[in-house]
C-alpha cells in the first residue's frame, strides 16, 4: 500500500495539477492539506472519476484536508480531539483495509505559527500538544499507523538549505522542534529518514526569490509510521519533479510504502 502527503495548495486551483500527478503515481492513499475549500464544494467527481473514494474536512478559503482512497473509507473522523472551541480543519482520520490487515492513517495540516510574537505561535504549541496526546490514544491500539502530512515543522538543521534564515521562525524554533521531537518519541518513526539519511532533502520550495531555481528547500511534510507501521515500510520517496509542473504547489508529494 503506497500513502502520499500532499500539500495542495488549494485543490481548485491545482486540480489538473493534482489528477496528472494520481495518475502517474497511482497511491492507494492519497492525504492532502490545505484544500481550501468547504465539503460541498470540492471538486469530489473528478476525483472519483479517477478511481477514489474521497473524504474531506474542509474550511472556506483556508485549511481543508482531505483523504483520498482506491479502497472504502472507513471510520472516518474529523477535527483533532481536545478543543470543542477549535473551528479550523486541519486534521482528518480513517482506516483503510489493505491486503493482509488495516492501515489507520491521520491527515494533518499543524499550524505555521507565525508571527511568533501573535496568538499564532501559542496555538501551535497547543495544537501539537493536542496531536501529542491523540497520538498516544491511538498508539495504544498496537495497529499500522501513518500520521502524514503538512507539519509545519522542519525537524533539524539539515532539514533547511539555509538554515540560519530560520533561526527564529515558528517552523524552526526551538519550542517547535521540541515538540515534535515528543511525539516523535512516543514510538514514531520519520519515513523519509528511515530511508534516506541525506542532506539535501526537501519538500517546500518558495515561491518567491527563486528558491525552487536555488534549491533553497525545506523538509516540514512528514510522515510519521507507528511501530506496526515500521516494520512493514518498504520503501520512502518524495515526487521533488512535481514542483517544476505547470501551476505547481510549493510543496512536493512525500510516498510511503507500506506490506499491507
Amino acid at each position: 500500500m503506497q500513502i502520499a502527503t500532499w500539500n495542495i495548495n488549494g485543490v481548485k486551483a491545482r486540480l489538473e495539477t493534482a489528477i496528472a500527478w494520481l495518475n502517474e503515481a497511482r497511491p492507494d492513499v492519497a492525504c492532502l492539506q490545505e484544500i481550501k475549500s468547504v465539503d460541498e464544494n470540492f471538486p469530489r467527481s473528478a476525483f472519483e472519476d479517477a478511481g477514489y473514494n474521497v473524504v474531506t474536512h474542509g474550511q472556506k478559503g483556508f485549511n481543508g484536508v482531505a483523504i483520498l482512497s482506491l479502497k472504502p473509507v472507513e471510520d472516518v473522523a474529523r477535527r483533532l480531539p481536545g478543543d470543542e472551541a477549535d473551528e479550523q480543519a486541519r486534521y482528518l482520520e480513517a482506516v483503510i483495509s489493505g491486503e493482509h490487515t488495516v492501515c489507520r492513517v491521520g491527515c494533518l495540516y499543524l499550524p505555521n505559527g507565525n508571527p511568533v510574537d501573535t496568538d499564532k505561535y501559542p496555538y501551535k504549541l497547543a495544537w501539537m500538544d493536542r496531536l501529542i496526546a491523540h497520538a498516544k490514544v491511538t498508539l495504544a491500539l498496537e495497529e499500522p499507523f501513518v500520521l502524514a502530512g503538512d507539519y509545519n515543522v522542519i525537524p533539524q538543521a539539515r532539514d533547511a538549505a539555509r538554515p540560519e534564515n530560520w533561526t527564529e521562525d515558528a517552523l524552526f524554533r526551538l519550542e517547535t522542534r521540541e515538540k515534535f521531537r515528543e511525539l516523535t518519541a512516543l514510538g514514531f518513526t520519520d519515513a523519509v529518514r528511515s530511508f534516506d539519511q541525506s542532506d539535501g532533502v526537501y519538500t517546500f520550495w518558495d515561491y518567491q526569490a527563486g528558491a525552487w531555481q536555488k534549491n533553497n528547500g525545506i523538509r516540514i511534510d512528514h510522515m510519521l509510521l507507528s511501530a506496526q507501521a515500521t516494520d512493514r515500510a518498504i520503501g520512502c520517496r518524495i515526487d521533488k519533479h512535481v514542483r517544476s509542473w505547470e501551476k505547481p504547489s510549493d510543496h512536493v508529494p512525500v510516498i510511503v510504502e507500506l506490506d499491507i
